[in-house]
């Protein structure tokens, strides 16, 4: 799209602004809903279309969609009742919140449902007031156009206003112009690290800055503890090489670390995971960028010093990802940032403490992370809230006993942490705080009555 569309479009969704914020939250929560069903209504074709694009299997995408209907008709029953705005009555002064205005989603390559067009970011958005630009992924842009329609179409049926979503296609100049343009009051992004962080810095440029919620991916550590490593190899390893290759590694949440102390049952699981891994066949990538960015991060990984690769089922098709286990020791992973880095793919790094203190040094210095995992029994934890309290403080979520992959649609999900795995760690793409990053609080000061919000004013 040439920027005269670009501005069209714009123009259009600042006038629905007006109209859309004051829409009902009965009638935010029907359009939400009548997405989802439209959506359903495409069926099988709209899979079709996706696998096709994306090398993804139609089982994965079945559930995949289902995620995405779910999302639209958990944030359409949050809003009904109005209890998201947090109405505040304090004598004469009132608080809630408002929409920010115009938000700019961009799709996600992995993820062309429950991330992209009609995914968390849109939904949420629409929810609460905000007109949506969703700029789709090139990667699947057809099923961005195909979900856009239905979109369209739940919008004319619902009769919201002209310009309350709209779906532009284009490249980076495009996305670009849309981050800077003063009619965009807030971004979604869930991508690498490079284009998130690239808009973040855009948005900030700004004569008036704007918010970005960049989802910018990580490398998932997982701790393994000695007791748990004794009873329950067999169980990790099999639990962690499923987590490492499913959908061929490309889930932010794949656990691209594991860290344990040296001993005979860490060495025993490195063996056990190297079995698992030898069986785990490669599989085509979500195209070929995302297959060459891979193999590429493991050449990075083979001229390492100091770390141990091995390559499992490599084979010659371009497109194919295949599994990939580093081992290295506390020492070098402390040293040598290059091994911080996610290598999105079926690849996992294992890294092999001395001591506590060796790997208690490794908590302090990881970057900020999506998710942390343990592997413990009771025993392993007992006198280690100072341990526990360290991991929270590099993550989103914690997980015990657990892989990290899966991403519940539930309100008490996180779905974010401390940079550089998002751009704000106070909230996420998932669940009730999703819809918090397109509003902001306003407070009205001695106003009658008949001139507040309905929710603010004195129940009768």
């Amino acid at each position: 799209m040439d920027k005269k569309e670009i501005n069209l479009v714009l123009k259009k969704s600042e006038k629905a602004f007006k109209i859309y914020r004051d829409i009902s939250n009965v009638n935010r929560a029907n359009f939400l809903r009548a997405i989802a069903t439209e959506i359903e209504i495409l069926g099988h074709a709209l899979l079709d279309t996706a696998s096709r694009e994306t090398n993804l299997p139609i089982t994965r995408l079945t559930g995949e969609r289902g995620r995405t209907l779910l999302q639209l008709r958990l944030f359409a029953d949050l809003i009904e009742n109005g209890a998201y705005v947090e109405p505040i009555i304090e004598k004469n002064l009132r608080k809630m919140l408002i929409p920010l205005g115009t938000v700019a989603v961009f799709g996600s390559s992995n993820f062309p449902f429950a991330y992209s067009t009609a995914g968390g970011d849109t939904a949420s958005a629409l929810a609460v007031g905000c007109p949506v630009i969703v700029k789709g992924h090139p990667a699947h842009i057809e099923t961005s156009r195909i979900v856009a329609g239905a979109v369209l179409k739940a919008a004319a049926l619902t009769k919201m206003p002209d310009g309350v979503f709209a779906h532009i296609e284009g490249d980076i100049d495009v996305g670009q112009y849309l981050v800077k343009h003063p009619v965009v009051k807030a971004v979604g992004f869930t991508g690498s690290f490079q284009g998130g962080k690239a808009l973040f810095d855009l948005a900030n440029r700004r004569k008036v800055p704007i918010p970005v919620f960049a989802e910018m991916g990580s490398i998932n550590p997982v701790f393994l503890f000695e007791n748990a490593l004794i009873n329950d190899a067999e169980k990790i390893s099999t639990l962690l090489a499923d987590s490492v290759t499913l959908g061929v590694g490309q889930f932010c949440t794949n656990p691209g670390l594991i860290i344990g102390i040296e001993s005979f049952g860490l060495t025993n699981f490195i063996n056990l995971l190297k079995n698992k891994l030898k069986v785990k066949m490669p599989g085509a990538m979500l195209h070929q960028g995302i297959a060459n960015s891979y193999k590429n991060g493991v050449k990075t990984m083979l001229s390492e010093k100091n770390v141990e690769i091995t390559i499992f089922n490599h084979d010659e098709t371009p497109i194919n990802g295949f599994p990939v286990l580093g081992v290295t020791n506390g020492s070098e992973f402390l040293k040598n940032k290059t091994l911080h880095q996610e290598i999105f793919g079926p690849f996992t790094l294992v890294v092999i403490c001395k001591n506590k203190n060796e790997r208690d040094g490794i908590i302090e210095n990881l970057e900020g992370q999506l998710t942390a995992s343990l592997f413990a029994e009771p025993s392993d934890l007992k006198n280690q809230k100072k341990l526990i309290q360290a991991i929270t403080q590099i993550c989103g979520r914690i997980n015990l006993n657990n892989v990290p992959t899966g991403v519940e649609v539930t309100h008490a999900m996180q779905h974010g942490g401390p940079f550089p795995a998002s751009t704000d760690s106070r909230y996420g793409a998932v669940g009730q705080s999703a819809v918090l990053r397109w509003l902001r609080p306003i407070s009205y000061q001695n106003f009658s009555e008949e001139l507040l919000p309905n929710i603010l004013k004195n129940e009768k």
